[in-house]
Formats: structure tokens, C-alpha cells, sequence
């Protein structure tokens, strides 16, 4: 007789799954797949398998994503699956000014957490669910979805690999337009635009920032940004107008803490004309190289054409031809669903997590000095975040 395959059944509570990035990303694309799989594999004989239940403020809308994403429990009472010792995980991806306060209740019941970015307003409460977390012994993680990008990937293969020699310096940039919702809807939710519902560009690009230059270039030593509301109206999604109290659009340069320099461009009025939504380029001694959300692009020093300044003259050069793609060594799954992944073996198997609340808060940190820059008209240290 066939040999049974161990199950490790994992309930999980997600609290706030009728939004776009929770429904999207963490229930349709990550929980719903890596059920349809079969779960996490750990062996030929041993998987982890999620146990969702959805949690939200309506019913309607959690009927329907049960219904849509197959998932039968759900319910409007967090507290009663709070109570309930079957799930072992409590997942927020709630608006970020709501986030604190679920976070602290689910370190209250004892449960293991993951949640979306940022994992609080400023960073001294961010740094205070860190240090709640640990001293009631739970596992804690925050979402990092760009480092499973394939194009983030094939950078940290390049810098793995010692391509660039010497790293000198790191430019991004990021966003689009998003329309402003009285001749076109809305790609954004409106909250986005009003910080007193957690919304602005700093607290939620600068977290992302934070994370990529800590894994791939090294941790962020100071900052110096400008930021702007450019558009001071909008309409809501029921198409009721409101004064936007965030900053749509913010320009930051970024000193790391081994002289790298980095300065990155975020902004939601803006129309794209390079190769994707987000172009990360770094430059160093041996060679260079672009990503954006797959592909990147390379130029190796022996490569390397010599161009002249000369206005005057029309050269006919296709800077553009004189990249390399990089190939995709292997496949690639949904960055949110590779993290997932990895948050349930850390919970089930206790591997190691490095995204955890003590990331987060530096996330959180570069945003409110970002801010306080901003405001100030001046460059900002970074201090260091203890664990």
C-alpha cells in the first residue's frame, strides 16, 4: 500500500481580502494556487496545506469572494476566529491606518502574523508591534513582494554574481497616471490621496525602496527628498469629489550606508515612456544593468560603446540595441505567492524569515524621515533600529 502523504494543515485568518491588493494578489493569485497545487511541498510524502477563512466588514462582498475564490468560511467577526486556536496565522491587509490595532489583538490570541506594507503609520508604532511580537514569542512577517520580482531576481543574480565590480550608484524610476476618476474611474482606490486614511506616496513607496536596497545594495544611511500633491482633486469610487491631503509624487535621493548612491522618482502623474511601470538602473565599474518588473537589460564593460558629445550632429545610434537581455534561467511565479510560500514553511517548519517586523519598521522609518525631509527642506540620518 502507498505510503500517505503527511498534511500540515494550517488555518489562516485574512482580514481584508474584499480590497483590490487582497483579493488580487493574496487570495486569487498566492492562497487560492497554492491550494490548487495541492499546497506547499515540503517532500515527496509531506506538504503544508492552508486553511483559509475570509474577514471583512461586508457580507456581501465576502460572499462573493467566497464564491469567486472557492473558500467557504468567512465572517464579519474577527474576533470569533481570533478565539478560535485552529488558525494559527492572522493576515492583514486592511488600510494601513487600521493595521496597528488588528495586529495588536492577534498578538494578543497568540498567533503567528503576516502583513501587508506598510505595517503601521510611523515607526514608532511599527517598531512596537516588532517588540510585542517578540516578546510574546510568535513569528512575524511583512510583505516583500518586489524582491520575487523576475526582474528584481535577475539583478540580485547579477550582483550575486559580482557583474557591476564596484557598485557606484542605483536610479529609479516609478509610476504612471492614475486618473484622477470624474472622466475616467480610477485605477487607485481613493484613500491612496488622504493621509489622514494613511494614504500618500512616501509611506507607500519608500517601504518598497527600504527592502530592495537592503537586500540587493546594502541599508540606506540617509535621505533627501522633495515631495508635491500635483493634482488637489479627485473623485471617490462612488464619484463624490474630495481634496487630496497626500502627496501624489515624490523625488528622493537615497545615501547607503557603503557610499552608494541611489535616487529614485515615485509618482502616480506621470506617463510611461521606458520599458516598464517601474526601471530600476545600476552602474558600476565593470558593467550596467535595467530591470523593471521581468526583463533586465545589460551592458558589460568590454560592451561598453564610446559615446561623444556632439549636439550638432545627427549620429544615428540605437543606444537602446547596445543591451544584453538577460534570460530567464528558470520560471518565475507570482511574487506574492512565492513569499506566501515561504511565510507558511517558516510558521510550519520554522525556517528562517528575514521579512520580519523589524524590516518592516526600517520600511516604515525611511517613509517618516522621507517625510520629515520633505517638510524640513533638509537631509536626513538614518538611525539604526535595534533588535
Amino acid at each position: 500500500m502507498a505510503e500517505q502523504t503527511k498534511i500540515h494543515k494550517v488555518g489562516v485568518i485574512m482580514h481584508g481580502v474584499t480590497g483590490r491588493m487582497g483579493t488580487n494578489q493574496h487570495l486569487m493569485r498566492s492562497i487560492v494556487p497554492i491550494i490548487e497545487q495541492g499546497g506547499v511541498r515540503i517532500s515527496d510524502k509531506e506538504t503544508i496545506m492552508p486553511d483559509p477563512v475570509l474577514v471583512g466588514r461586508n457580507p456581501v462582498k465576502l460572499r462573493n469572494r467566497a464564491n469567486q475564490s472557492g473558500i467557504a468560511k468567512w465572517t464579519t467577526d474577527p474576533e470569533e476566529v481570533l478565539a478560535d486556536s485552529h488558525y494559527q496565522i492572522y493576515f492583514d491587509a486592511l488600510t494601513t491606518n487600521l493595521r496597528a490595532k488588528y495586529v495588536r489583538r492577534a498578538i494578543d490570541a497568540g498567533k503567528h502574523i503576516y502583513v501587508e506594507k506598510p505595517s503601521a503609520t510611523t515607526v514608532k508604532e511599527a517598531y512596537e508591534l516588532y517588540s510585542l511580537a517578540e516578546d510574546a514569542g510568535i513569528k512575524h512577517g511583512v510583505v516583500q513582494d518586489k524582491l520575487w520580482l523576475p526582474g528584481i531576481r535577475k539583478l540580485q543574480l547579477l550582483v550575486d554574481s559580482g557583474f557591476f565590480g564596484e557598485i557606484l550608484a542605483t536610479r529609479g524610476e516609478f509610476g504612471y497616471w492614475v486618473f484622477e476618476g470624474d472622466r475616467i474611474q480610477s485605477q487607485r482606490p481613493s484613500w491612496n490621496y488622504r493621509k489622514e486614511d494613511g494614504g500618500g506616496i512616501i509611506l507607500d513607496m519608500f517601504p518598497h525602496w527600504n527592502y530592495v536596497f537592503e537586500h540587493l545594495f546594502g541599508r540606506v544611511k540617509s535621505v533627501s527628498c522633495i515631495a508635491t500633491t500635483h493634482i488637489p482633486k479627485r473623485w471617490d469610487e462612488e464619484g463624490e469629489p474630495y481634496e487630496c491631503t497626500a502627496e501624489d509624487a515624490a523625488f528622493a535621493t537615497f545615501e547607503l550606508n557603503n557610499g552608494i548612491i541611489a535616487h529614485f522618482n515615485s509618482s502616480w502623474v506621470t506617463r510611461v515612456r521606458r520599458d516598464d511601470l517601474v526601471s530600476i538602473q545600476v552602474d558600476g565599474t565593470e558593467g550596467s544593468a535595467v530591470a523593471g518588473l521581468r526583463n533586465c537589460y545589460i551592458q558589460p564593460y568590454a560592451a561598453t560603446p564610446k559615446p561623444v558629445w556632439n549636439p550638432d550632429v545627427e549620429t544615428g545610434t540605437d543606444y537602446l540595441s547596445d543591451w544584453m537581455e538577460v534570460p530567464d534561467h528558470r520560471e518565475y511565479e507570482n511574487a506574492f505567492k512565492a513569499q506566501w510560500e515561504l511565510f507558511l514553511r517558516h510558521v510550519a517548519l520554522d525556517e528562517p524569515f528575514p521579512m520580519d517586523f523589524l524590516s518592516g519598521a526600517r520600511g516604515v522609518q525611511l517613509a517618516e524621515k522621507g517625510t520629515e525631509s520633505w517638510q524640513q527642506g533638509k537631509t536626513m540620518e538614518i538611525p539604526e533600529l535595534e533588535p
